[in-house]
């Protein structure tokens, strides 16, 4: 669809998003962190409408990082029960709209196998949808995804003088997928967090103050005007 004031020859094909702000957003309204992470779900599926209206091929959303489990039991325990929910919940509504589900993560022995069945499902019946690709970062960072990457090609033996970029790349948890071009970060934060350290090395960073649960579509499209205003070198000069 036309979005006012974006070209549509110019959409990034991969989006990526921290969800960032759920537990300041309950806080200010005087209830559980955990109502924050509840009220959020909204949040991600406008989102991910939004992305669908402007012809984005891929976005990526940061669910759960390796540092996660840093936080209260009982909220840890929270978000495992709601990520169970939300895939039962929406999936066959993903489906519908053609949206292929996709996890990248460790799947160590933290995250309950209940939960590891359902992002399975999840994955296998969505799994030949192509116009959208909906990846949820879980149990993942970006530094641990790069150590999982050299643990690879060290139990493969290849020597160090055959060690390039695309010899990393290729051994990531998703090498099929693109480089965002944009990463969107709610709440005000100015940090990566960890999150896509190898393949946001060029992304364009946008940082709003909107907390993560009163994000919409019309944020992600804002995200995109201003991505579209920016001059995108990669280290050489512009045209002028």
């Amino acid at each position: 669809m036309d979005v006012p004031g974006i070209d549509n020859d110019r959409i990034p094909a991969h989006i990526a998003v921290v969800m960032d702000g759920n537990g300041r957003w309950a806080q200010r309204r005087g209830l559980k962190r955990t109502e924050g992470h509840a009220a959020g779900e909204e949040a991600l599926m406008d989102t991910v409408d939004g992305a669908l209206d402007l012809g984005a091929r891929w976005l990526t959303v940061y669910a759960f990082s390796t540092e996660n489990w840093r936080r209260p039991v009982d909220e840890v325990r929270f978000l495992m029960g709601f990520n169970e929910s939300l895939l039962m919940r929406r999936r066959d509504e993903l489906d519908a709209k053609d949206v292929r589900i996709r996890f990248i993560g460790r799947r160590d022995w933290r995250v309950p196998r209940r939960l590891l069945r359902r992002i399975d499902e999840s994955v296998e019946q969505t799994r030949r949808n192509r116009t959208l690709t909906l990846t949820i970062a879980f149990n993942y960072g970006g530094r641990a995804e790069i150590v999982d990457a050299v643990r690879r090609i060290v139990d493969e033996g290849i020597p160090a003088a055959k060690i390039d970029e695309r010899t990393i790349a290729k051994r990531l948890y998703a090498p099929d997928m693109p480089e965002p071009e944009l990463l969107v970060r709610t709440s005000g934060e100015y940090r990566l967090s960890n999150y896509l350290m190898w393949e946001a090395a060029y992304s364009e960073l946008v940082f709003t103050d909107v907390l993560w649960p009163d994000f919409r579509r019309e944020h992600l499209f804002e995200a995109v005007r201003e991505y579209q205003a920016r001059d995108r070198r990669f280290g050489g000069l512009s045209d002028e």
